[in-house]
């Protein structure tokens, strides 16, 4: 069974990673730490501690399955093991067993920052870390992450997963903090599309837009279409207390844009309206974007609105199911490396198909089922 689990995907794509530690009195292989550290954050537990105990627990189980033979790691063997992990390469694993689960990447791609609160440690005068994450909307998978220097400092990490991922073919979306003419050719380099939040640190740029909008909003639809010349759609959501209307308006008629050639293949200007009214309030937002695509509102407009999917379903899923903001792993590359496991985590409970379940239930039944385990894991149990 152990040769299965060394011959798992994820196994081994993670199984390049040097190990940190001294070949001489190594009681625990690179599998037993790998292979536990995830199946104890699998499992549902969320510090070194934790998973030594859940380790301990189930040692009889992991010990016939060839793991741990020589017994459980105590929680400092993890934390060491892990600190000292080449974060680099850890991404890079992460990155290479992602898309061989994927394949093909086809649709939006969001890129989005998230910092990890709990590694701020102001004792020792540690800023949080803050980590840079690809999310296939489509696929719901996470397609990598970077630590970057901080939040506001996320081009340089934007830039280095750009060049480490194949986007061909997709269409990339990234919020205002990304909107930068380098990032515009990273994207382009990469034969993709981009589609960018366009906001006041591009300011020239965003007046002129702001501005076309603005007598864009007091011509009648129809006459916007014809000589305007924008596209448009709209869409309404009603629930019990809430009701959410949006208009998209995109334009490639760009000749008067001074602007334009400054841009890497510029195609189209877009403009999204939202207007909600929760228990009778009403908010109104409007937002632009610049993309290299032609004027599709509807086609745009989706994928504004999926680039937000990694909030819902990436960053808020890391707080709620595993309290990321709460982890205090913060020494050497402890916290980039814990976060790497979770997310690997997370993209094996999307892949998983069997069971209809949420991750928190997904997480759950793994820690009840020995062979569920294996099957998030990637590998055929045949005992």
């Amino acid at each position: 069974m152990v040769e299965k689990i060394e011959q798992s995907t994820f196994m081994q794509h993670f199984s390049v990673i040097p190990d940190p530690r001294k070949p001489r009195n190594q009681l625990y292989t690179f599998s037993d730490l790998i292979f536990t550290g995830i199946i104890g954050i699998m499992c549902g537990y969320e510090d070194w501690e934790d998973v030594s105990l859940w380790t301990d627990a189930n040692l009889s189980w992991l010990q016939s399955i060839g793991i741990c033979k020589n017994g459980a790691p105590s929680h400092d063997t993890y934390s060491r093991f892990f600190r000292f992990l080449d974060p680099k390469i850890m991404e890079e694993s992460f990155i290479k067993w992602t898309k061989s689960l994927v394949g093909k990447v086809e649709g939006f791609v969001a890129i989005d920052g998230k910092t990890l609160r709990g590694s701020k440690d102001q004792e020792s005068d540690l800023d949080a870390i803050h980590m840079v994450s690809a999310f296939a909307a489509e696929n719901e998978m996470i397609l990598g992450q970077l630590k970057t220097s901080g939040k506001g400092k996320e081009i340089e990490g934007i830039k280095l997963i750009l060049d480490l991922l194949d986007l061909e073919g997709t269409t990339v979306t990234i919020d205002a903090g990304g909107c930068h003419k380098e990032i515009v050719e990273k994207i382009r380099e990469k034969k993709a599309d981009y589609l960018l939040g366009l906001k006041k640190n591009q300011l020239t740029l965003w007046e002129e837009v702001a501005n076309f909008f603005e007598q864009v909003f007091e011509i009648e639809t129809e006459i916007v279409m014809e000589e305007c010349k924008c596209d448009y759609f709209v869409t309404e959501e009603r629930s019990r207390n809430r009701i959410e209307k949006r208009q998209v308006w995109a334009t490639d008629s760009l000749d008067w844009l001074p602007q334009k050639d400054l841009w890497k293949d510029l195609q189209s200007l877009v403009c999204v309206k939202s207007n909600r009214t929760v228990n009778g309030k009403t908010t109104e937002e409007t937002r632009f974007y610049i993309s290299s695509r032609k004027a599709d509102a509807e086609y745009l407009g989706k994928g504004i609105r999926e680039h937000w999917g990694i909030e819902n379903k990436v960053h808020h899923i890391l707080d709620v199911a595993f309290d990321e903001d709460k982890c205090r792993i913060r020494k050497d590359h402890g916290a980039e490396n814990i976060s790497v496991i979770r997310r690997a985590v997370l993209n094996m409970a999307k892949h998983e198909k069997s069971k209809k379940l949420s991750l928190t239930k997904k997480r759950s039944y793994a820690s009840l089922n020995p062979d569920y385990r294996l099957k998030l894991l990637g590998v055929v149990n045949e005992m």
